[in-house]
C-alpha cells in the first residue's frame, strides 16, 4: 500500500513510526513531515491546510489511504477533497469535523441528542457574554468557539477575570476562532480522553489516556496543547467505559450518521468523570497530541486495517486490537516561554541517541539548521515516550531519557502521571 500521512507534530511523528512497521505500507510519503519522520518515509513541503495540494499529491503517489493527523486539514476540507478523487481518508469531512472545530456546533448537537454534558451559552457580543455570567457559578469555563491549538479555554475564578478573558478571547486573542465564545457549567470530576475508531455507523473503542494540560507541576501556569500524557488511564474504570460507550460514544456516531454528516476517523472523547457519571467536556475530531502518542506504543498489533477499515466504511469484520499489557508515558519538551512567546532556534544535541527498546523520542517542533544541527522550531518541541511494568516504571524510563538530551533552551513538567502514582500510593497503603 502507499499511504500518505498529513501533519508535522509529534502526533504524526507517533502515527508514521506506526504505521511504518506495517507490512502492508510499501510506501509511506509525510506531507509535510519533520526530521524525526525522515528515516520511515519521504517527505513532501505541503502545508496541511493545502487540501487541494495534498489532493493532488495522494493522486500522484497513487495513495491507497491518507491518514489525516492535525484538525486543521480537516476544517480545510481535506476529507471532502479526497473523497470526491475515491481516495480512503481516515478523518471525517469538513461537516463531521465541526464536532471538533466549532465548540458551539459540538454543545447544540449534544443538547439535541439528549447526551451529557455541561450546561452552555454561546455568545457572540461582549455584553452578552459578560451579562450571561450572572447564569453561572465560579469558577468560570471559557472557551473560544473555533481551532486554538489547544490553548483557547480559560477557567477564571471570579466574574472580573471572567469579564476580561472574554474581552481577550471577542476582543481578538484567537483571531476567528475567537469570534464567539461558550459559556459553560464548570464540571467537578477528574478528566481523561477515551478514543473510538469509527466507519460512518459503527464505533470501535480503542482506549483511554490522561493528559495534563497546564505548563507547569502541580497543573500550574497557562493552559497549553498538552505537557504530557499517560496510558491506561485509573480513571476509566470498565464501568466508566461501559456507561461512556452507551451513553455518549454510540449514540454520538448514530446521531451523526442520521443528521447526514456521517463520520469516519478517529473520534477523541473529552470525559469528565462525575458523580453522575461521564459527561462530555469537549470532543477532537482527531488522535489528541500527545495522547496519541501513548496509544500508537500501547498497540501491538498492526494498526494499518483498522485505519483503512474506518477510511472505507466497515470496521464490523476486524479482530480487537491487540495491546500490549505495560503503562506508557509521554513527557513533553517545550521550547523556554511556551506556550505565549516559545523561544525558537535553540540547539538540540542527544535526541537522536538509542534510549533502548522501551523510550521512543517523538519529533513534534524542530528543524534542520544547514549544519545538520537539529534546533527548536515551535512550542511543544520533543516528545519522549516510555513503556515501563507500572507508571512508576515507565516515568523512570522517561526522565531518564530526558537527562541524556542536552537542551538548555527547553523545559519540561517533572510530575506527568502524577494522579496514578497516587492512585497506586493510596492502593499500596
Amino acid at each position: 500500500m502507499n499511504i500518505l500521512l498529513v501533519g508535522s507534530g509529534g502526533r504524526e511523528h507517533a502515527l508514521a513510526w506506526k504505521i511504518a512497521q506495517s507490512p502492508l505500507c510499501a510506501r509511506l510519503v509525510c506531507a509535510p513531515g519533520n526530521p524525526g519522520m525522515e528515516a520511515l518515509g519521504e517527505r513532501r513541503d505541503l502545508k496541511a491546510t493545502d487540501a487541494e495540494g495534498l489532493a493532488a499529491l495522494a493522486r500522484e503517489i497513487r495513495a491507497d489511504l491518507v491518514v489525516v493527523g492535525p484538525e486543521s486539514a480537516l476544517e480545510a476540507g481535506l476529507a471532502d477533497r479526497l473523497a470526491a478523487a475515491g481516495i480512503p481518508c481516515f478523518g471525517p469531512t469538513a461537516k463531521a469535523a465541526q464536532l471538533e472545530t466549532s465548540k458551539a456546533f459540538s454543545k447544540n448537537f449534544l443538547e439535541r441528542h439528549d447526551i451529557p454534558t455541561a450546561g452552555y451559552g454561546v455568545y457572540d457580543r461582549a455584553a452578552d457574554a459578560k451579562a450571561a455570567l450572572s447564569v453561572f457559578k465560579p469558577p468560570y469555563v471559557i472557551k473560544a468557539d473555533g481551532l486554538a491549538a489547544g490553548k483557547g479555554v480559560a477557567i477564571s475564578p471570579d466574574k472580573a477575570d471572567a469579564e476580561a478573558e472574554i474581552d481577550r478571547m471577542l476582543g481578538g486573542r484567537f483571531g476567528a476562532a475567537g469570534a464567539r465564545v461558550v459559556i459553560e457549567e464548570f464540571m467537578d470530576g477528574e478528566e481523561g480522553s477515551l478514543f473510538a475508531l469509527c466507519d460512518g455507523q459503527r464505533a470501535v473503542l480503542l482506549g483511554g489516556a490522561q493528559d495534563h494540560k497546564r505548563a507547569f507541576d502541580g497543573d500550574l501556569g497557562p493552559n497549553t496543547g498538552g505537557m504530557g500524557a499517560y496510558s491506561p488511564a485509573p480513571v476509566f474504570t470498565p464501568e466508566l467505559v461501559e456507561q461512556a460507550d452507551a451513553r455518549i460514544v454510540q449514540p454520538t456516531i448514530k446521531a451523526m450518521a442520521a443528521e447526514g454528516m456521517p463520520y469516519r476517523g478517529v473520534l477523541y472523547a473529552g470525559l469528565m468523570a462525575t458523580e453522575a457519571g461521564p459527561r462530555v467536556v469537549e470532543f477532537n475530531a482527531r488522535f489528541g497530541d500527545p495522547e496519541c502518542q501513548v496509544l500508537m506504543m500501547r498497540i501491538a498489533g498492526d494498526i494499518v486495517p483498522y485505519l483503512l477499515a474506518c477510511a472505507r466504511g466497515d470496521v464490523s469484520g476486524l479482530p480487537p486490537l491487540e495491546f500490549h499489557p505495560q503503562t506508557v508515558i509521554c513527557v513533553v519538551l517545550a521550547a523556554k516561554g511556551y506556550p505565549d512567546s516559545p523561544l525558537e532556534g535553540s540547539i538540540i544535541r542527544g535526541a537522536s541517541q538509542d534510549f533502548g527498546p522501551d523510550v521512543q523520542v517523538f519529533h513534534a517542533g524542530t528543524t534542520r539548521r544547514k549544519d545538520g544541527q537539529l534546533c527548536a522550531a515551535g512550542g511543544r518541541v520533543l516528545n519522549v515516550c516510555a513503556r515501563g511494568d507500572d507508571i512508576r516504571q515507565a516515568r523512570e524510563r522517561a526522565y531518564a531519557a530526558i537527562r541524556r538530551i542536552d537542551w538548555p533552551g527547553g523545559f519540561h513538567r517533572t510530575d506527568i502521571g502524577w494522579r496514578a502514582v497516587e492512585r497506586e500510593t493510596a492502593e499500596e497503603a
